[in-house]
């Protein structure tokens, strides 16, 4: 079995035991690191994602940080920065929680802009400067950022131009009643106050999958098929933005990742299918009347379809 697939269903059978009704989360999450991407979960309050979170990194064997973002977070408080030491009278440098493998970004949407904007710069870089001294992030570096869409007081909307840097995203919305039901059992039958994966993989582990998931061959086709999909998204009347040339690329990888956790070499243009809408959906601004809660991704979530209907695979 290459490494890919076994990533996946490692994370997945481990996961299964703490939380449940996850398949769809956790395949997001596997296609968002083997594409060397970062993942944004949308959801309201007590659907799991911070659990989730953690019992992904723990399977992977991997360091775990977790910010919790507020308007007084600083870009200091994040990465780090100078600090006088008055034993030695001299300034030190202070490494910040974005020094990790998987970072958790709780409520990306209540930090100022200007903070927004240091994470976004590691996450594109994968590295971060410092008082004018720049310093490489861990590999693999993953950020999985939440956003509430309950909450509006003290918050502050995520730029377009943000969105686009997160190769996937993911809504996760309360369940159904057997699903909840499982959930309550699930916890009814632990003895610990949190749930704790088993460590099952290690960081060679992951970044082998990472590299052979990359690996993975793209036919021409699948790049125009994967192009023609973007473009048709720009094209339609309730659309304000469209899917930019990044989104093409993301796409692209994360259907490497796809066909890489099903053992195959070469990518197809189902897979562009099946991961258009993790990639797509969040950026995409559209207009969406009424005030009801996901509504503006309800309706993304209806162009991108649409448009997987009407828009051919090339031949």
């Amino acid at each position: 079995m290459r490494k890919p697939k076994l990533f996946y269903e490692t994370v997945l059978s481990e996961i299964s035991k703490h939380l449940s009704g996850m398949e769809r989360p956790v395949k997001a999450l596997t296609i968002a690191m083997l594409s060397r991407g970062h993942v944004l979960l949308e959801g309201v309050p007590g659907t799991a994602k911070t659990t989730l979170a953690k019992l992904f990194a723990q399977t992977l064997g991997l360091e775990f940080k977790r910010v919790q973002m507020t308007p007084d977070t600083l870009p200091m408080d994040l990465i780090g920065g100078k600090v006088f030491d008055p034993k030695s009278g001299q300034f030190r440098t202070i490494l910040g929680p974005i020094f990790t493998n998987v970072l958790l970004v709780d409520e990306i949407n209540r930090a100022s802009p200007r903070t927004q904007s240091a994470l976004i710069e590691a996450m594109q870089e994968g590295q971060v400067t410092i008082e004018g001294e720049t310093y490489e992030l861990p590999k693999p570096f993953f950020v999985i950022a939440t956003m509430n869409p309950v909450e509006m007081v003290g918050t502050y909307q995520l730029p377009e131009v943000a969105k686009d840097r997160f190769t996937v995203s993911v809504d996760l919305r309360f369940p159904p009643r057997e699903v909840e039901i499982e959930a309550v059992m699930l916890d009814a039958m632990r003895k610990a106050i949190e749930p704790k994966a088993e460590k099952s993989l290690d960081k060679e582990t992951v970044l082998q999958a990472i590299e052979e998931a990359q690996a993975v061959e793209v036919p021409r086709k699948v790049a125009e098929y994967a192009v023609d999909l973007v473009r048709a998204t720009r094209e339609r009347p309730e659309v304000l933005l469209g899917a930019t040339t990044r989104a093409a690329i993301h796409l692209v990888r994360a259907a490497k990742a796809k066909a890489s956790i099903e053992d195959r070499e070469v990518v197809i243009t189902d897979d562009v299918k099946e991961v258009a809408p993790m990639v797509l959906v969040h950026r995409l601004v559209v207009e969406a009347a009424g005030d009801r809660l996901f509504l503006a991704r309800d309706t993304a979530e209806k162009v991108v379809r649409e448009i997987l209907e009407e828009v051919e695979p090339p031949a």
